[in-house]
C-alpha cells in the first residue's frame, strides 16, 4: 500500500491553485494525499478559493483532510511537501513591473529585464519566510518551488539558505517539450532531452525517444518555419494571444543560433527592441491586464459560483495538466524514482566552461537525496557569453538585496541586455524604488 502524503500549497490565493489541486486529484493513484492545506498571507483572497475547493474536495475526495489558513504554524506543521507558487505584491505589482519600464523605453516583463529584477527583489523576502516556516514546523519536509522569477529566487536560496531542502523547477521546459512532442507525433513522456542554460534562458541540444532516435533536426525545420506554434493546443496556460506571439517568435530566435532549439524567453534578450515596440502599441494593456481579465476572472468566477451553488458539479476547475511535473518531482523524492527532469541547480561542473556557483538549468536525475545534475559538457562561446552576462545580473540582484546596495542594483540593471544605458538604468531604478516601496529593502 502506498504512503499518503501531507502537502501545503504556499500561495493558496493564486489563480494557479485550483488547477494544481485538480492536478493532484487527477494523480491521486500516483501520489495519494492524506492532507492538503492552502497557505497565504492574504486571507480574503485565499478564502474565496479555499471555500470553493473545500466544497469540491468534499464531493470528489472526501478522504483528504483539507484546510486553508493564514497561520504559519497551522499551515506548515505535519507536512511532507510544500508546493510554493507565491507572488509577492500580486498582479497589482506585476502590472507595475510591466508598465514602469515602458515609460523609459524598455519592455516590462515579469521574469525578464527590469520587471523581473523588481519582482525578484520582492520575492526573496517572501521565499525566505516560507522556507523558515517549513524548517521550523516540519524540518524533514521538502519545498518544491516553482515561484517566479525562478532564477533570482534560486540564487537567493543558494546564498541565504544553502542547506535548505528547496528544489527549484520551472514549467517552461515542460510546456515547450509538449509542443515538441506534438511536432514529432510523440507523447512528452516518450522523449528525453539534453538542455543547458539558466532559467528562462537556455537551449535544447538533443530531443530523443526511448529508442535513441534523434528529432532535433525535424523539430528545428518545423520551428524555422512556424516557431513553436502547433495545431493542437493542450498547454492551457500558454494559449493567450501574447503567448501565441511568443511561440511564433521562436523562429527568429532560432535564426540567431540555429544549431540548438531555443527557449522562447530568449526573445526578450535577443530582440528587446521588437518586444518594446510591440508593447508600446498598447502600453495601457499589458500581460498583467490580460491575465486579470482572463485567467484571474475566470478562476474566481468559478469559485464564487461553486460557493453560491454549494456544489462544484458542472462548475469544476480545469485540471492544470502541464503541472504534472510537480507530482513527478514529489514522487521522485518520496519514492526514489530517479526521475529525469530539467531543474535549476548549482552548476558544479554540469556545464564545463561555466562558473561552478552559477544556478543553471540542466537535466537532473532526481531521487530521495534531491537532484543530481547530468553533465552537459562544453557550450559554445555565443551562449556562454550571453549566459555569463545574465547570471551576473542575477547575482548582483541578490548581492544588492543582501547588502542593501543601490550601487549593485544600478549595476544589475545596467548590465542587463535589455537596458540600453547606465543612465536609463538609473532612472528606471529610481522609479522602481518608489513603486516597490516596502516590498524592497531600503537601498543605500
Amino acid at each position: 500500500m502506498m504512503n499518503k502524503f501531507s502537502v501545503v500549497i504556499a500561495g493558496g490565493g493564486s489563480t494557479f491553485t485550483p488547477g494544481i489541486v485538480m492536478m493532484l486529484l487527477d494523480n491521486s493513484d500516483r501520489f495519494p494525499l492524506r492532507k492538503l492545506k492552502l497557505y497565504d498571507n492574504d486571507g480574503d483572497r485565499q478564502g474565496i478559493l479555499g471555500e470553493a475547493l473545500a466544497i469540491l474536495l468534499k464531493e470528489q475526495a472526501p478522504e483528504i483532510e483539507f484546510s486553508y489558513t493564514t497561520d504559519p504554524e497551522e499551515a506548515f506543521s505535519d507536512i511532507d511537501f510544500c508546493m510554493a507558487h507565491i507572488r509577492v505584491g500580486k498582479y497589482a505589482m506585476r502590472e507595475k513591473d510591466e508598465k514602469v519600464p515602458l515609460k523609459h523605453g524598455v519592455f516590462g516583463q515579469e521574469t525578464c529585464g527590469p520587471g523581473g529584477i523588481a519582482y525578484g527583489m520582492r520575492s526573496i523576502t517572501g521565499m525566505l519566510e516560507i522556507i523558515d516556516y517549513m524548517e521550523k514546523y516540519s524540518p524533514e519536509a521538502w519545498m518544491l518551488n516553482y515561484s517566479n522569477p525562478a532564477a533570482i529566487v534560486a540564487e537567493a536560496c543558494r546564498v541565504l539558505r544553502p542547506a535548505s531542502k528547496v528544489l527549484n523547477i520551472c514549467d517552461m521546459p515542460v510546456g515547450t517539450l509538449r509542443r515538441m512532442s506534438q511536432i514529432v507525433g510523440k507523447k512528452p513522456e516518450e522523449l528525453e532531452v539534453r538542455y543547458f542554460g539558466l532559467n528562462h534562458f537556455g537551449w535544447w541540444t538533443s530531443v530523443k525517444d526511448k529508442e535513441g532516435n534523434e528529432y532535433l533536426d525535424q523539430i528545428r525545420e518545423y520551428v524555422a518555419e512556424n516557431g513553436y506554434l502547433t495545431q493542437i493546443e493542450v498547454d492551457t496556460q500558454h494559449t493567450d494571444p501574447s503567448w501565441q506571439e511568443t511561440h511564433k517568435k521562436a523562429k527568429d530566435i532560432l535564426a540567431v543560433a540555429p544549431e540548438y532549439l531555443p527557449n522562447t524567453y530568449l526573445k526578450y534578450y535577443l530582440y528587446p527592441d521588437y518586444v518594446t515596440d510591440h508593447m508600446q502599441e498598447h502600453p495601457e494593456y499589458t500581460r498583467a491586464n490580460e491575465v486579470m481579465a482572463g485567467r484571474e476572472k475566470t478562476v474566481f468566477d468559478h469559485a464564487k459560483n461553486i460557493i453560491e451553488n454549494g456544489s462544484a458539479k458542472g462548475i469544476a476547475f480545469d485540471i492544470d495538466a502541464h503541472a504534472s511535473f510537480i507530482v513527478d518531482l514529489a514522487r521522485a523524492i518520496a519514492y526514489n524514482t530517479h526521475e529525469r527532469m530539467v531543474m535549476i541547480v548549482e552548476n558544479n561542473g554540469a556545464i564545463a566552461n561555466f562558473p561552478d556557483d552559477a544556478m543553471v538549468e540542466v537535466p537532473c536525475i532526481v531521487g530521495v537525496d534531491g537532484p543530481e545534475p547530468l553533465t552537459q559538457g562544453y557550450i559554445p562561446a555565443f551562449q556562454q557569453a550571453l549566459m555569463f552576462q545574465q547570471v551576473t545580473v542575477e547575482k548582483l540582484v541578490v548581492e544588492a538585496y543582501v547588502e542593501k546596495s543601490y550601487q549593485k542594483m544600478w549595476q544589475a540593471l545596467t548590465l542587463s541586455k535589455t537596458v540600453p544605458s547606465a543612465q536609463v538604468a538609473k532612472e528606471l531604478l529610481d522609479d522602481l524604488i518608489i513603486e516597490n516601496g516596502d516590498f524592497w529593502p531600503e537601498l543605500k
